[in-house]
């Protein structure tokens, strides 16, 4: 399909910009946030003109301890009202929950009791079924829905449409294209783009995108699904997230042509408290390790561990990743 310039250069009114520095930054620090973090982080999200703000995993506390993670690993509704009392702003509020590591029918209450307004359910192709449970459930209590299949760039193409034909005739509003491992590059992002776009169509849904760094090619692939009809962008400020991190929000809002976004709130967001974190010694971001799980299209469990025993031997670990002496 021909990229029409204009998609590129104009407004598009369907772009939805989504923040989730506190559910994939989290991924982290374990979602050690304090407080006065994520306040300033909603306060910026309004300002800035971010249409949703994920405030974390719905996490089930019998499978997760609560004494080994900050609150946003469960982001209860109490623990959400604290940070944005009434919300009453245009900025909506999202959740995300795991298929299996989350007790949906008990910890996701009907939307009149909740400050959330979408619910997004992360799936794995082999848990499907599931996945539409946990739609339909949030649909009927009054959620807005969208859904993440994860790690697609080690499916089939065959095994994806068969998946996205069953999710997008669930009511969902929004299909995410997840670059999981971060191994996409542009050009297949288009064509993933053009295939989820002819599905979701058909069933008048949306597109998302949820792109990785690990290539430092997020925000390359995130804004070449802009002019692939892709609507729903995913960004954390200073690109944090797990492993190498996602399309940074300073660089999309800098790049979306839409007057509501204003990128100078993320710039002042990411001096104020970015670049802190950073000097507090949470680690995230591009680097040898993350690349090399990248190319090879591996999860970056590998990578994260690498970093946590602090090790430099990059071409050892490289060698590991291919199973060589």
């Amino acid at each position: 399909m021909k990229k029409e310039i204009s998609k590129l250069l104009e407004v598009r009114e369907s772009v939805r910009v989504v923040d989730a520095t506190l559910r994939d930054g989290g991924l982290v620090n374990d979602f050690y946030f304090t407080d006065e973090f994520a306040k300033a982080l909603y306060l910026t999200n309004v300002k800035a003109g971010v249409d949703y703000m994920e405030m974390g995993y719905r996490a089930d506390k019998e499978q997760f301890d609560e004494d080994k993670f900050g609150p946003w690993k469960f982001s209860s509704d109490d623990y959400i009202r604290k940070i944005v009392g009434d919300n009453d702003t245009d900025l909506k509020l999202a959740i995300m929950a795991d298929v299996g590591r989350c007790n949906y029918k008990e910890d996701i209450r009907p939307k009149a009791e909740s400050p959330v307004d979408l619910i997004r359910v992360a799936t794995y192709l082999h848990q499907l079924p599931g996945a539409v449970q946990m739609i339909e459930d949030a649909y009927n209590k009054g959620y807005e829905t969208t859904c993440n299949i994860m790690a697609i760039s080690t499916a089939s193409m065959e095994d994806i449409k068969s998946a996205l034909d069953i999710v997008c005739q669930t009511p969902i509003s929004c299909i995410y294209i997840v670059d999981s491992y971060g191994s996409l590059y542009p050009e297949q992002t288009e064509r993933i783009a053009d295939m989820y776009y002819e599905i979701a169509s058909k069933y008048g849904k949306r597109v998302g995108m949820h792109a990785h760094d690990n290539q430092k090619l997020a925000f390359a692939n995130t804004i070449e699904a802009v002019g692939d009809n892709v609507d729903y962008l995913d960004a954390t400020y200073c690109s944090m997230g797990r492993g190498a991190g996602n399309c940074a929000m300073e660089l999309l809002l800098g790049f979306l042509k839409n007057p509501k976004y204003k990128e100078r709130y993320a710039i002042k967001f990411v001096e104020d408290f970015m670049l802190p974190l950073k000097e507090q010694g949470v680690v995230w971001g591009y680097d040898m390790q993350y690349l090399t799980t990248g190319l090879l299209n591996q999860h970056p469990r590998t990578a994260i561990e690498f970093t946590k025993q602090g090790r430099k031997d990059y071409f050892a670990f490289y060698q590991e990743m291919l199973n060589l002496d």
